[in-house]
């Protein structure tokens, strides 16, 4: 995790990328790295709306491009302001179905000067694959993210 802490450093302090450049390669990065990463993407507070808006990604493609504050994992992050692992999406009665493929999922909240901005969103093919290691390298993610925002 060292090494890919390190990979996604660089991306984020490169001079040559905008923003939104070092956000979709760190997305890349993670999608090519974990194997059980299956969507990767980031969401942003829309202005002053109560909403999520998609940003970078890799993955498939997705109709949820608004997300309203409350709705799915997403919209329970961006108002309980922590962390929420799904380790199989079908338990989950909020749940927003992206694709039939997605089993679980992992959204961390992106915080700047105090308020949550974002998130990271990330979607796996394979029932209950994230572990503490997956949790803290991207709530560590998200805070270095935070930084560039």
């Amino acid at each position: 995790m060292s090494e890919l802490k390190k990979r996604l450093s660089s991306i984020l302090e490169s001079p040559k990328h905008n923003t939104e450049e070092k956000l979709q390669k760190v997305c890349h990065l993670l999608d090519q790295e974990v194997a059980y990463f299956n969507w990767t993407g980031f969401y942003f507070k829309n202005g002053e709306k109560d909403e999520l808006i998609l940003g970078p990604y890799v993955g498939a493609e997705t109709d949820h491009t608004i997300i309203p504050y409350g709705k799915g994992i997403c919209g329970q992050v961006a108002v309980s302001n922590e962390t929420f692992v799904v380790p199989d999406v079908n338990q989950e009665s909020n749940y927003l179905s992206c694709s039939i493929d997605t089993k679980a999922e992992i959204v961390v909240p992106i915080f700047k000067n105090g308020q949550n901005v974002g998130q990271i969103d990330i979607d796996s093919h394979t029932i209950d694959p994230f572990t503490d290691e997956d949790r803290e390298l991207l709530e560590w993610l998200c805070n270095e993210v935070s930084k560039i925002l």
